[in-house]
């Protein structure tokens, strides 16, 4: 599976440190995240895990909360660090996959509408097939700015899966990134 990557995109301790962080929609997450992992390990394909820092306390990188959440115990193929909400942008992420020739991404991790999103938009951009797992993604309830009504993780994901599918992503299941990801190993055989 040398074509595809998984990456991991923010599950760090910082985010149990924001006054959003609900721990309710965290079980399901995990168990799809972990699901996902063993089955890219599975396959072959490097798990890459991302972390963000920023000038945020509980992500700066003195906080010593910028380390992977303690239920995920895999060992990553690598490990990068980034500044913005892409994981692209100056992580030294897109080299690494260049160099390996990787062409298709798994997107899971840590705030769907913001920094998986993102990812998956400029990866896009940049050329790669993006397969989005919404269900191994997380967020939170978020409030509007002016109307004041608040949108529920549930209502975030299914705005995040209508504006990349057909555009930026292919909108997937766990199981179904999995099956595309053993596909796309054999026709490159």
């Amino acid at each position: 599976m040398g074509q595809t990557a998984l990456l991991v995109i923010d599950v760090q301790d910082s985010f149990l440190h924001r006054p959003y962080w609900d721990e309710g929609e965290l079980p399901p997450y995990r168990e799809a995240q972990l699901a996902l992992i063993a089955g890219a390990e599975a396959r072959g394909a490097p798990v890459i895990n991302i972390l963000h820092t920023d000038g945020d306390e509980p992500f700066r990188l003195e906080s010593g909360l910028v380390k992977p959440q303690a239920w995920l115990r895999h060992q990553p193929a690598t490990t990068f660090i980034k500044h913005v909400h892409n994981a692209l942008t100056e992580s030294g992420l897109q080299p690494w996959l260049q160099a390996r020739g990787i062409r298709r991404l798994m997107i899971s991790g840590i705030r769907t509408e913001q920094c998986c999103e993102t990812t998956a938009r400029v990866a896009s951009d940049l050329g790669y097939e993006v397969d989005y797992v919404t269900e191994a993604t997380l967020t939170f309830a978020m409030t509007h700015p002016l109307s004041g009504r608040v949108y529920s993780a549930a209502e975030l994901r299914e705005r995040t899966e209508l504006v990349l599918a057909g555009r930026f992503a292919t909108i997937v299941t766990v199981e179904q990134a999995l099956q595309r990801m053993e596909a796309a190993g054999a026709l490159a055989v």
